[in-house]
């Protein structure tokens, strides 16, 4: 076991002053940086800024019991803090500000997040693990307020996973399991359910999370007392105090934010809890103080009396800290020491203005020095275009004109360029447009690169090994054949683990996890509570530490509970650190083609639209399914796998390679060949588009069945135009609700495909009404497309071309 602050702290006097004047100094250099960055937004430099100062005390206090291989899932004003863990530079800090987009100068997220947004980077270049036990970790943060909390708990759960759980590699990604993960939140955010859920779901698993919750008496301008039903948040949570011998519950302590000595114990106590008995803490850090306000778009004299700024004044961390050293005096062996005099603060105090000043002063130089030497390639290109047209010496005149200019104005004027010289060949048009075709791609890179892998990882290169049969294979229910996969699964990768509502026990309410836990322990086939948002978060958590989790959402229609992480959070971790963080989790849920508003619902279109950097995957039975499970644990992309709900009970043949078999992504299958219409679906509905095919065929119309198997990443080599082009007709059938996905497979169709150069006729959509099906009998028949419905308006497209071959039914 490591050992804690608490049993390392026998120094000498030499050293505890070193240490202070050290914490000291940090605290003036962070805000001098909160100052200057203020200043540098008001003055036009940079967009806007949110700054962490009066939180610099309990930020130095907090790093102090951070080590190696620690993680922390925070909130936007602890810059303190990673500069005390050096995840944070001066000149990073800046270069963040003015949203540079290197990784070398601001590593966290290459200009993509707003300043106080931070992170370390857990990736070599080429996408593979660093060794996370020799680096003190922070998980990329996000801007909504509680959203980092459910992540937080699966960072913490991995701690205790590890306990447990090897594979060859694990030792990257822990020591024993003896890592905390630290949580930042606002006061007033501790509102948002997503606090509530995780501090629950921590106290009930027991896994050792350190929260602190930094209390300034406001959220934004609303005071306290009118955020939650108690204005003492540690009094809210003290019906979750642990009780002496009972393994439920957490510590809380609460402690005053310009109190130097108190802060320390009080973190060297929420250590001790949570490195050495694996429990929860609470550390509420009252009397916070916000010296500029909540952000640079608003005052908080605004909404701040007189008497109440007065005392932030007078009880600034950095004030209060500053009276404690000049106060502090011991005597040792006869002779008083002190820490230090007036004199020697004021000279740390210049000292950290002064670095702060050169730290941002070399940050706007490297940012500028960007801009400048992209206009130094371009403009003489421009100006040897002037004799072609005499509007680009106006275009080159505005440009000059600008006072500040970036990125987007020398593209502006490289594009304007192009467009006015249009029609004319010439070797200086071509250089130029040579320049533009390169500078793009550098910049395509800079703000749109790593929305999914680019490592040797990605889900596209895992490469299909099809389903193996024999005379030994057996008809089982669907439900047989995702049970045995997961079993080898289990075997194959011991990093990987499932969780969810009911999946351990009971082996899930459809048996696909029969025997698992029983196999496989508690700890890899877990049941959770009702809490969705946090089975997503243990998820993230879990595989940004190097585990693969399975996270399970029982129906589809509860992803909407955890449909906000997977939008903020997981969507967006590879391309908000540019490659520099990733979370290969892979969401298990299922859906479809049932009764009752809520268990049959298809928010497909939701999915599609919010998740972009989430494979969405979707298999018409279990035997695909199993095999993009398969094809997943192979990749680093994270991925939603919807099975299919009414499949478990039908009977399906048993692949003999169980476990090995593959379904590779963004490719489609054609199920039944056709010379007559394109008809392209996707999940339970294949089964009745497949019924309707053959009811077509009756009546001398050969309909091409197509399944698209995954939406995202969706059909990659455009096999869906090339049976447009045969076909000449395309009709898209789906279950979600018009306008839905059924409009975005569209999309890709006629748009990026551009199959619309080979349709004889509209292109049709089927798909259901707007209202979720009724639980009555036969909701599903007439709320979402029948065979009835698709044969008579799949019909109804012939009859419109050839009335007397195919007369009019209706």
């Amino acid at each position: 076991m490591q050992t804690t602050y608490i049993e390392t702290q026998q120094i000498s006097f030499q050293d505890f002053k070193n240490q202070i004047l050290e914490d000291y100094k940090l605290g003036r250099i962070s805000r001098e940086m909160s100052y200057l960055g203020r200043r540098e937004v008001l003055t036009g430099k940079a967009k806007f800024g949110i700054f962490g100062d009066g939180k610099e005390l309990p930020q130095l206090a907090m790093a102090k019991v951070f080590k190696n291989g620690d993680f922390r899932s925070g909130y936007y004003r602890d810059q303190t803090f990673a500069l005390a863990v050096d995840a944070l530079s001066v000149e990073s800090f800046f270069a963040q500000l003015y949203a540079d987009t290197s990784v070398e100068r601001e590593p966290a997220s290459a200009g993509r997040q707003m300043n106080g947004h931070f992170a370390t980077r857990s990736l070599n270049e080429d996408g593979s693990w660093k060794d996370l036990t020799a680096q003190k970790n922070i998980s990329s943060d996000i801007s909504p307020t509680a959203g980092q909390m459910p992540r937080l708990l699966g960072l913490a759960q991995a701690s205790k996973i590890y306990k447990s759980v090897k594979f060859d590699g694990s030792e990257k990604f822990s020591k024993e399991g003896n890592e905390i993960a630290f949580g930042t939140i606002g006061d007033a955010s501790t509102a948002e359910g997503h606090f509530w859920e995780t501090l629950n779901a921590a106290c009930a698993l027991q896994v050792p999370m350190i929260v602190s919750i930094w209390d300034d008496g406001y959220g934004i301008s609303v005071p306290t007392m009118k955020q939650r039903a108690k204005a003492d948040i540690s009094e809210m949570l003290s019906g979750f105090q642990r009780k002496e011998g009972e393994n439920q519950g957490c510590e809380i302590i609460q402690v005053k934010a310009w109190d130097y000595p108190a802060l320390l114990d009080a973190y060297a106590r929420a250590e001790h809890f949570a490195r050495t008995e694996s429990v929860p803490v609470v550390v509420h850090v009252i009397e916070v103080t916000q010296p500029q306000g909540h952000s640079t778009s608003g005052s908080h004299e605004r909404y701040k009396n007189e008497e109440r700024l007065s005392w932030e004044a007078d009880f600034d961390g950095l004030v209060k800290f500053r009276e404690w050293i000049l106060n502090y005096s011991i005597e040792i062996e006869g002779k008083e020491e002190i820490i230090a005099s007036v004199e020697e603060l004021n000279a740390i105090d210049e000292e950290a203005k002064k670095k702060v000043k050169n730290g941002q002063k070399s940050a706007w130089e490297n940012y500028q020095k960007t801009i400048t030497e992209l206009a130094f390639g371009v403009l003489p290109l421009v100006e040897n275009l002037k004799s072609q047209n005499s509007e680009i010496e106006t275009y080159i005149n505005q440009y000059n004109k600008l006072v500040s200019k970036a990125k987007k104005d020398v593209f502006h004027l490289v594009r304007k360029s192009l467009l006015a010289t249009r029609g004319t060949n010439s070797s200086e048009r071509s250089q130029l447009m040579q320049k533009y075709n390169e500078i793009f791609e550098v910049e395509k890179d800079n703000y749109s690169s790593h929305l999914y892998s680019q490592s040797q990882w990605k889900a596209e290169n895992v490469k299909e090994i099809k389903p193996v049969y024999s005379d030994a294979s057996e008809d089982v229910d669907g439900r047989v054949v995702i049970r045995n996969n997961f079993d080898k699964i289990f075997t194959k990768y011991p990093e990987t683990l499932v969780f969810g509502e009911d999946a351990g026990n009971i082996g899930d309410v459809n048996q696909g996890l029969e025997g698992m836990q029983e196999k496989y322990g508690e700890l890899r086939v877990a049941d959770t509570g009702i809490r969705e948002a946090t089975i997503l978060g243990q998820g993230i958590g879990m595989a940004m530490r190097g585990l693969r989790p399975i996270a399970e959402i029982q129906y589809l229609d509860y992803i909407l509970y955890c449909l906000q992480g997977m939008s903020d959070d997981l969507a967006t971790v590879q391309y908000r650190t540019k490659g520099g963080q990733k979370a290969p989790v892979i969401i298990r849920t299922r859906g479809h083609r049932l009764e009752g508003v809520w268990h049959s619902g298809s928010p497909m279109a939701g999915i599609l639209n919010l998740s972009k950097g989430i494979m969405v995957l979707v298999p018409r039975n279990l035997t695909k399914a199993a095999g993009f499970y398969n094809t997943m644990l192979q990749s680093d992309d994270p991925a939603v796998i919807v099975e299919c709900l009414n499949g478990y009970r039908l009977k399906e043949k048993q692949p003999d390679n169980l476990g090995e078999f593959t379904v590779p992504v963004g490719e489609i299958e054609i199920t039944k060949k056709g010379k007559d219409v394109t008809l392209v679906t996707y999940g339970s509905t294949w089964r009745i588009v497949m019924e309707a095919a053959n009811e077509l065929e009756k009546l001398g119309i050969s309909a091409e069945v197509i399944d698209v198997q995954s939406l995202i990443p969706f059909d990659l080599t455009h096999e869906i135009a090339e049976s447009v082009k045969k076909t000449n007709r395309l009709v898209v059938i789906d279950e979600d609700v018009e306008g839905g996905t059924s409009a975005f497979i569209l999309q890709q169709i006629l748009e990026k495909q551009k199959a619309f150069r080979f349709l004889d006729s509209d292109p049709l959509t089927i798909a259901a009404n707007d209202h979720r099906p009724a639980y009555a009998s036969d909701g599903d028949y007439f709320s979402k497309p029948s065979s009835d419905d698709m044969v008579e308006r799949i019909y109804a497209l012939f009859n419109e071309t050839n009335p007397q071959k195919y007369p009019a039914i209706f």
